[in-house]
């Protein structure tokens, strides 16, 4: 079975919508994010402040590659940053339906504010940060997506809707 990927700004929904989905579809749910602190054994932010960003995005690189062996029938929601590199956009969409969940900056700084786990957005004017990061990131998600769904506005189970009826589409 085709592994369905997820891909946004953080704060689009990724996880929320991919925990739903896998389960509704009886596929496994994978978070990258969630799986490189398991294997680390350390957080997202302590792996940022101990070795950098460069050195995060190796290993997002290097399980997406050990991914392409061992990953099928999943529903896999990855970190923001993921698709920004362009050997993981290739990547990303040989594993699988690359589904881009876009939404508002508006949107995404209601969901991420006070959330202090996301290491991209700390420091000072949340929203300069954010916006610079969607203008950065817009087009390299649009890269490596099959599909493209707004989260704006809607709940998560018309965004579930709106997945399946693409997916019929996209085959």
């Amino acid at each position: 079975m085709k592994n369905i990927i997820l891909i946004g700004f953080m704060g689009a929904g990724k996880t929320t919508v991919g925990k739903l989905l896998a389960r509704d579809r009886g596929m496994k749910f994978i978070d990258t994010d969630e799986r490189i602190e398991a294997e680390q054994k350390k957080s997202i932010p302590d792996l940022f402040s101990e070795y950098g960003e460069s050195y995060f995005r190796d290993l997002e690189t290097e399980l997406l590659k050990r991914m392409q062996d061992d990953t099928g029938g999943a529903v896999i929601s990855v970190g923001g940053g993921m698709p920004v590199r362009k050997e993981n956009r290739t990547l990303l969409r040989s594993l699988g339906c690359v589904v881009y969940l876009s939404a508002t900056k508006e949107t995404i700084l209601k969901r991420v504010k006070g959330d202090g786990s996301r290491p991209m957005l700390n420091g000072e004017d949340l929203e300069a940060r954010v916006e610079k990061l969607m203008r950065d990131r817009e087009a390299l998600y649009r890269q490596a997506a099959h599909l493209d769904i707004r989260t704006d506005g809607r709940s998560v189970y018309q965004v579930l809707q709106i997945i399946d009826q693409e997916m019929r589409r996209f085959g």
